[in-house]
């Protein structure tokens, strides 16, 4: 049994659940304030620009979030609990990291996608695991405290080759990996590592279905059942998680499909694309309508930017190439606010699971002429860097009662100490 990774805290169900109903009344008008800053051990050679993260991920259980980064590193950063900082807490990026992950991995190529278990916790260490799928590799499973590599799952092509996932996820029971492969979703059982698999063809022998590689996988966070499947070709299509019979295809997206994500409810579908510059939400209860879009500056680049859903399920915030965290409601469709996050891309957001706070990462691929390559050697703080933020709660009579501020409302409420 792999030893736990030092300070780091629990969080049982019931915290977690008790966490969301006490959620207190965010002022996402107002801009956060910055509490951690992360990048200096981003620079891993200085004469290289483009070590640039790829994303951010909470875990379910809030006690810690996951990088992942151009050189093939995945890190685990705990969130310490005994300090979420104040509405004076420094906006400006410091000189060094706040401080260093509890475990750091190292693929052998690219990492295409990585997800946690949906029920990790920290104060259960067989459940502290998250999935990875690199190039011309199987999915790894890794130890989330010690940083070892716990199974893999391999799916071979007609060739007798290994093939990789493009797409990588949990089903809402833990059970299964679903994995995004060309024109084929594979399904592995989590206790069974190794080739055992079942595949299904996302096309129809008619040719119909959803051809391109399966790009994004997302669950209803509801008992129906559904799952939903991005591909490259700029379909998402709906599928019965039990037998994987197809439902419908949407059809809509201007780019390649890198995310999509249910609503609170599971009654809506958002979805966003490469080179695309809206999030399109769908009544999925009507297949073919489009409730609306929201912009966000992603036009001109084919990385993935992530977005998220706050717990309540009544925003949604986005980043982009213009380095701003847009913040929409998703009742109305209407844009609130922005922050400026980063000076380069912000790729990665996510709202913490139940707490008012984000995680933010940002960082490009800078191509680098002859002539100019003394502008890139050096990075300013905000450029590929994570940075964890804070938002502010209402005072008045909006707020839940109890929680009344956010500068009050600590994380450590809500944990449970091993």
């Amino acid at each position: 049994m792999a030893d736990k990774a030092p300070g780091q805290t629990a969080i049982s169900p019931e915290c977690a659940e008790d966490g969301v109903s006490n959620w207190p009344a965010v002022q996402y008008d107002v801009s956060p304030y910055r509490t951690y800053h992360f990048f200096h051990q981003f620079r891993t050679n200085e004469s290289n620009p483009n070590n640039f993260l790829k994303g951010v991920k909470w875990s379910p259980d809030g006690s810690c979030f996951l990088t992942c980064n151009e050189d093939n590193t995945l890190r685990v950063f705990s969130l310490p609990y005994n300090d979420i900082g104040g509405p004076d807490a420094p906006t400006s990026p410091p000189d060094s990291d706040s401080y260093e992950p509890n475990v750091v991995v190292s693929e052998g190529e690219s990492a295409y996608d990585y997800c946690w278990y949906p029920f990790m916790s920290a104060s259960n260490p067989d459940l502290c695991v998250f999935a990875t799928s690199t190039r011309d590799h199987p999915i790894h499973l890794w130890d989330a405290n010690s940083g070892q590599l716990r199974c893999t799952y391999r799916a071979y092509d007609a060739m007798d080759e290994i093939t990789a996932a493009f797409s990588i996820g949990f089903n809402p029971g833990g059970n299964k990996i679903f994995a995004g492969y060309n024109k084929a979703i594979r399904i592995f059982d989590v206790h069974r590592p190794g080739r055992d698999f079942e595949q299904h063809s996302t096309v129809l022998g008619n040719k119909e279905g959803q051809s391109g590689i399966i790009s994004s996988i997302a669950f209803s966070p509801t008992s129906s059942g559904m799952l939903a499947a991005g591909s490259y070709n700029q379909t998402t299509a709906m599928y019965r998680e039990d037998n994987m019979e197809l439902l419908y295809v949407l059809h809509g997206q201007e780019g390649g499909v890198t995310q999509v994500q249910f609503s609170k409810d599971g009654n809506y579908l958002y979805t966003g694309g490469r080179k695309d510059p809206y999030i399109i939400c769908w009544d999925i209860r009507k297949s073919v309508d489009i409730v609306y879009k929201l912009y966000r500056s992603t036009e001109g680049t084919n990385q993935r930017i992530q977005f998220d859903i706050e717990p309540l399920g009544r925003y949604l915030g986005t980043g982009g190439q213009d380095g701003l965290v847009h913040i929409y409601d998703l009742q109305t469709g209407e844009w609130v606010s922005s922050f400026q996050a980063a000076l380069d891309t912000v790729n990665g957001f996510g709202f913490h699971p139940f707490l008012p706070m984000a995680a933010t990462s940002s960082g490009h691929r800078r191509y680098i002429a002859l002539d100019d390559s003394e502008e890139y050697k050096t990075l300013s703080g905000d450029e590929n860097c994570v940075s964890i933020w804070s938002f502010y709660s209402s005072g008045g009579g909006d707020a839940v009662e109890g929680v009344a501020d956010v500068s009050t409302f600590k994380l450590g409420d809500l944990l449970l100490l091993n």
